[in-house]
């Protein structure tokens, strides 16, 4: 595949690149950034593509990877070091106790998790509270796997009760 064969090629595929950059990142202009990155790689990159081959799904690959190491690098870039005994990676969290919106979430979460069934709001509660799957398990004295079922089924029926908060809980 000559140059100019392979520049009408990646440039036919801008306005797809675009719109699956946009499912990926559900922002215009990250997607934005994603689409001239990953014609950017392609670019430097052309002489990899084996020819007669998929170009399309060859593109769409790069840029599934370029937007896999950016979420990699933002999560990396987003933990600190925690140096106890264990030496766990912890997230940093914004500060958001004074967020209106996190107020309003825990007052309505709260109200509805007295509507689910003990079995279900005591490992959720746990969960939520920061606990371990591990450590819920032994608390209540069920499997692992009962405690992440009935975490899964409580996160479902809240986001029933709550759909305004469907992508929060």
């Amino acid at each position: 595949m000559s140059t100019l064969e392979f520049n009408d090629a990646l440039i036919s595929l801008e306005q797809y690149l675009r719109s699956f950059a946009y499912n990926y990142t559900r922002n215009n202009e990250d997607a934005e950034d994603l689409t001239q990155e990953t014609i950017l790689k392609a670019l430097k990159y052309r002489t990899q593509y084996t020819p007669k081959t998929n170009f399309k799904a060859w593109v769409f690959t790069i840029m599934r990877n370029v937007f896999i190491n950016q979420y990699r690098r933002k999560l990396k870039a987003a933990t600190i070091f925690d140096s106890s005994k264990e030496l766990y990676l912890l997230q940093k969290s914004d500060d958001n106790y004074g967020n209106p919106m996190n107020y309003m979430l825990g007052k309505d979460l709260n109200s509805q998790l007295d509507k689910l069934e003990d079995e279900y709001k005591k490992p959720f509660s746990m969960h939520f509270d920061g606990y371990k799957y591990q450590e819920i398990a032994e608390s209540l004295n069920i499997p692992i796997g009962t405690v992440k079922s009935r975490i899964f089924v409580a996160r479902k029926k809240l986001m029933d009760y709550l759909p305004d908060y469907r992508y929060q809980i």
